[in-house]
């Protein structure tokens, strides 16, 4: 069965940046699945696997636009430390959660130098090329109760909505 629109495709993947560093790879553990044409993953990965089927192996090379965005400098910000209320030690790398005016936000503390903080709201990778290595492990028709979820559950057809 190929790959197409309301498929649930089973997935090892790795995924390096531009220099070859390995950024996650399913390698170690359990295949990914996702329903396909979903957006359960980036869009340009998405639309390089239609048409692919059981056994393929792809390597995809997914632009900034089609991945996780473009760096927007906009999403960076300084505030005063005594805006963390409630954070004892801020350090850069640490991952806080903001409310913004589009809804909840993870940020970034990039650094931290005297009273300021600067916040950094981009996902760690936009901006960046995806460059995946794909083995298509299995492909198989959505249920009714996934398509009407808008993803994948369990093998015994039942997922925890938490």
């Amino acid at each position: 069965m190929i790959i197409a629109h309301d498929s649930v495709v089973t997935i090892h993947y790795t995924l390096k940046d531009d220099e070859g560093t390995v950024i996650d790879s399913s390698a170690s553990g359990e295949p990914l699945a996702y329903l396909h044409g979903h957006g359960n993953i980036v869009p340009g990965l998405e639309r390089e696997l239609t048409g692919h089927d059981i056994g393929d192996k792809v390597s995809v090379r997914v632009a900034p636009g089609e991945g996780y965005g473009e760096y927007d400098k906009t999403l960076v910000q300084s505030v005063p430390r005594r805006a963390l209320r409630g954070i004892k030690e801020v350090r850069p790398g640490m991952h806080l959660n903001a409310q913004t005016e589009e809804g909840p936000r993870t940020v970034t503390v990039t650094r931290v130098a005297g009273d300021m903080v600067t916040l950094d709201g981009n996902h760690p990778l936009a901006g960046k090329h995806l460059n995946f290595d794909i083995q298509i492990e299995d492909v198989r028709p959505a249920t009714e109760e996934e398509l009407s979820h808008g993803h994948v559950h369990g093998p015994q057809g039942h997922h925890d909505h938490g």
